[in-house]
């Protein structure tokens, strides 16, 4: 079974740094792109940033600059560093794979991880 674990939300100060981490395991396909997206109160989810298996990145703009996604593929690992955070920053943040079998395609969420930022 395909299990996406987040980890690293937490409270910050604006102007602050936070680290997410995803955890992947029960991988069984191939992975074409990994990524993070965020949802705040009242408002639809969005995507933050992704990368390819091919190390392509693509963010959003409102997280330009400030944002960077990696990821170690040996430890099916995900990162997302945060800095220069801003309030509207807040939001949880979701840890995303989408992949594919020869038969299936995977859209894989984690639970989410809450990141407040505080003015």
């Amino acid at each position: 079974q395909v299990q996406l674990v987040e980890s690293g939300g937490g409270l910050v100060q604006a102007g602050g740094s936070l680290r997410l981490c995803c955890a992947a395991s029960g991988i069984t396909f191939s992975i074409n792109a990994m990524g993070w997206y965020r949802q705040a109160p009242g408002k639809q989810r969005e995507l933050v940033a992704t990368i390819t298996s091919g190390g392509s990145t693509n963010y959003a703009d409102s997280v330009k600059g400030r944002i960077t996604i990696s990821r170690d593929n040996a430890k099916n690992m995900i990162y997302l560093q945060m800095n220069s955070l801003k309030p509207e920053d807040t939001a949880v943040y979701y840890c995303n794979i989408k992949g594919s079998t020869w038969a299936t395609r995977y859209d894989v969420w984690g639970q989410g991880t809450q990141v407040t930022v505080s003015s």
